[in-house]
Formats: C-alpha cells, sequence, structure tokens
C-alpha cells in the first residue's frame, strides 16, 4: 500500500497543485498495477498532522509521500531534512500562527527523511522532469506535516515497515495568469514526477551516492 497525500488550497489560492498532482500520480501507478491511496490534509497545524496520523494507523502504507506546494520554486524539491519547529509567516486556514513552537514538545531537532532522495533525483533528471534535493521544508504546514510524518516512522511498530518523506512542488502552470512569470510546471509533469519517486523508493532500498548538497 503506498499513501500519497497533498493539501487543500490556502493563502487566498483556489487550488494546490500539490493535490492535483497527487491525483494524478494516483492514476498513473494504479494503472501499473499499485495499490495506491490519496489524501488532502487540511491546511492547518495539528489538525493535518491529527488526519495524517489516523491514516497511517489504517491503511498501514509500506511507503508514504507527503506533497506540498512551494510557490517560487521552478522544480521538484526532495526534502532531505524535517525541522521540530513550526513559525508561520501567514495563518493557516483556521486562523492560527504559531510561532517558534515544536512540532512535537520533547521531539528530537530534525528527522532525516528515509526516501531514496539521491536516487530519485537521478531517476527524476533522466526522466527529464526539473528537480533537485533540498535541505529545507521551511516552518509552515508542510514540514509540520513532514516532520510529523517521519516522527511517526520512527516508532518501532513502524520503522520496520514503512518509509517516507516529503515532496514540494511548482505552481500548475495552468493556474497562473496568462503572463505570469512565476515559476511553474504543468500539472501532469508534477504527476509523473511522484510515480518516479515511487517507483524509485520501491526499487532502490539504499540511496545512490551523488553530491546534491547547497553551499548555502
Amino acid at each position: 500500500m503506498i499513501l500519497l497525500t497533498g493539501f487543500e488550497p490556502f493563502g487566498g489560492d483556489s487550488s494546490n497543485p500539490s493535490w492535483t498532482a497527487v491525483l494524478l500520480a494516483r492514476e498513473i501507478l494504479r494503472a501499473e498495477g499499485h495499490e495506491v491511496e490519496a489524501l488532502e490534509l487540511p491546511c492547518v497545524f495539528g489538525e493535518s498532522a491529527a488526519v495524517l496520523r489516523e491514516a497511517i494507523g489504517r491503511l498501514r502504507p509500506e511507503l508514504i509521500i507527503c506533497v506540498g506546494l512551494a510557490g517560487g520554486r521552478d522544480r521538484l524539491s526532495l526534502e532531505r531534512v524535517a525541522i521540530n519547529c513550526d513559525d508561520a509567516r501567514i495563518p493557516d486556514n483556521a486562523g492560527n500562527r504559531p510561532i517558534d513552537e515544536p512540532v512535537i514538545p520533547a521531539g528530537p531537532a530534525a528527522y532525516f527523511s528515509t526516501l531514496p532522495v539521491k536516487s530519485a533525483l537521478r531517476a527524476l533528471q533522466i526522466a527529464g522532469i526539473r528537480a533537485e534535493v533540498s535541505q529545507t521544508a521551511g516552518t509552515y504546514v508542510c514540514n509540520h506535516v513532514f516532520y510529523t510524518l517521519m516522527h511517526e516512522l520512527s516508532s518501532a511498530a513502524v520503522a520496520a515497515q514503512a518509509r517516507g518523506g516529503f515532496i514540494h512542488v511548482p505552481y500548475d502552470e495552468a493556474q497562473l495568469p496568462r503572463g505570469s512569470a512565476a515559476p511553474s510546471m504543468a500539472a501532469r509533469d508534477m504527476g509523473e514526477g511522484i510515480a518516479v519517486v515511487v517507483r524509485t523508493a520501491l526499487d532502490a532500498p539504499v540511496d545512490a551516492k551523488l553530491s546534491a548538497g547547497a553551499i548555502h
């Protein structure tokens, strides 16, 4: 079982490309014979984490990939690190705006993704889909969900049977006004990119040793 999650719209947008891309990836992967469920998370601190935990407990997936929007980026970002910090620049969809609060009190400072991010990067490049390994998932609801996911997967009951991580996607080019210069990507490419990451995670128990770091 594979679980893919995206987010509802936030920040005044009428749609969220993370959810569009997840639905496309689900259909691509189901057509290949994979058992895949898709879940739309609320863009709300706390509530998003609770919905994710419930789905993990109910579905017992072997692979969980959460997806969110990173407006301003022009490629898929394979997130490497989730940090134990909620620090909201804007309120969430329920009006919450935590500042310098832990995602999990007494939790570790950070968790690393257990996806083979370097192998996935190489597979995406071969597929002609723009991608990068990102060193920060921010401090908004995306990171909140990413940290929650990795905290759940760190438990002895889950860690032996599941892997997971987070992908940020750009704006969907179809949702931008005509002539907009904002970085974007076609939704179909985002969906195929997520499917590439899923295939790689299922096939690569050990990550490739490639340079994909950052100087700043």
